[in-house]
């Protein structure tokens, strides 16, 4: 089946057998809405004019994610950069759409249960191994050194703006994986997308420190 960027690094977001998340919503969370304005440079749909995202060709794509944000940004009528789109793009709300659709699509299981027996919780084991499997056998071709297409490139160097990649990928592929991260592969626009989602991650994070810190001096 055919899944986006954003879906494929859910897929390896969530642990295979218990369904559980491996990294904070704060590292995931920018990094799939990275991935959604990746993805859209990458089919021509938006272009980075500078440091702002613009609109090149409005024609949908046929996702609804895709084109819901695609749309997004042509109705705004503003230029903003990448940064500030990651920023607004981002959401639990997106995050759950895309593991809902994973569970409709029969990739992932959607299980509820409670967090001693009163906290509800959600978890996403997955149903059918392929699609990750085919996800995993494209990164491992160009972690052994495979020059990356677009997309690929775009994933890995994603998991590794979010912190992913060492709890995904061998130790030995980390001096790759940073240099793939590097976006040297990568059209400028692809880079600066990239970039931009590292950017909305450590501002989210400094955010959540700074509430913390006054919480904890309340």
């Amino acid at each position: 089946m055919t899944v986006t960027i954003a879906e494929e690094l859910l897929l390896l977001a969530y642990s295979e057998d218990e369904g559980r998340q491996l990294i904070s919503t704060m590292q995931l969370d920018p990094a799939l809405a990275g991935a959604i304005l990746a993805e859209l440079v990458i089919a021509g749909r938006v272009e980075l004019s500078g440091k702002k995202v613009t609109i090149k060709d409005p024609a949908p794509l046929g996702d609804d994610e895709l084109d819901a944000t695609l749309a997004r940004i042509a109705e705004f009528g503003k230029d903003r950069d990448a940064s500030w789109w990651v920023q607004r793009l981002q959401s639990g709300k997106l995050r759950g759409r895309l593991l809902s659709r994973l569970a409709r699509a029969g990739v992932l299981n959607e299980e509820h249960g409670k967090v001693l027996g009163i906290f509800p919780t959600t978890r996403w084991p997955e149903a059918h191994p392929g699609v990750e499997a085919d996800v995993r056998e494209r990164v491992s071709a160009v972690l052994a050194g495979a020059e990356p297409d677009a997309r690929t490139g775009v994933l890995i160097a994603i998991t590794h703006a979010a912190k992913l990649d060492r709890k995904v990928f061998p130790a030995e592929s980390r001096a790759r994986v940073k240099e793939i991260a590097k976006g040297d592969w990568a059209a400028n626009a692809v880079a600066q997308t990239i970039k931009a989602m590292t950017a909305a991650g450590a501002i989210a994070a400094a955010g959540a420190a700074g509430a913390i810190s006054t919480g904890g001096g309340s």
